[in-house]
């Protein structure tokens, strides 16, 4: 996620887009691969959780529904799109023009993506943390650093911030990230209040 959010190359016209089309199928498959990965370190945390097997359980489908949804916004934007241009390259200007409409529409399928893993990725966090509080599997803290993410986005989102454009999309995105290393650097060490502790 942090390679493909640094790499990603920011929008432009039809012209720019044609010129930087191999950088956005490189990023936007770079995302793609990710998502099993990711997936199956949350599955590890779903697990960890698993004493609290309502909320952990359900925060693993939430995040199943965000994953899905970023890989066809990847697919759309990233793979589609460059591919669609590029039967273009060589058109005259009034046909370039004429297809802008298709390059907006896909940008609004792409932000309705992203508002969907951006939704599901603020509830699936969220369900983590209550699992935390009640199981105590990890530390506490995560649990509030979670709930605090995932409230801080939503009321940006309702205060009007745009998380569609690249800047935006990146501090999200840097969010998770965080949270996900704090998550992962506790996962392997910390003793589930189920699992038997050997005490010879």
């Amino acid at each position: 996620m942090i390679i493909t959010m640094v790499m990603h190359p920011s929008g432009g016209n039809f012209e720019h887009l044609l010129k930087i089309s191999a950088l956005i199928m490189g990023t936007h498959t770079l995302a793609i691969i990710s998502v099993p990965f990711t997936l199956y370190g949350f599955w590890g945390l779903t697990q960890k959780l698993n004493g609290d097997e309502f909320f952990s359980k359900i925060a693993f489908a939430t995040i199943l529904l965000g994953m899905f949804a970023v890989m066809c916004a990847a697919a759309i934007n990233g793979l589609a799109m460059p591919m669609y241009l590029n039967q273009y390259k060589n058109a005259s200007k009034d046909i370039a023009d004429s297809i802008r409409p298709v390059m907006h529409y896909s940008l609004a399928l792409n932000h309705a993506f992203d508002l969907i893993f951006i939704g599901a990725v603020c509830m699936g966090i969220t369900m983590w943390s209550v699992a935390v509080f009640r199981t105590r599997a990890l530390p506490v803290w995560i649990a509030y650093f979670g709930i605090t993410l995932s409230l801080a986005a939503v009321i940006a989102l309702y205060m009007g911030f745009i998380f569609f454009d690249l800047t935006g999309f990146r501090g999200f995105i840097s969010g998770l990230v965080i949270w996900t290393i704090c998550i992962s650097t506790f996962l392997g060490r910390t003793v589930s209040p189920t699992m038997p502790i050997n005490i010879e």
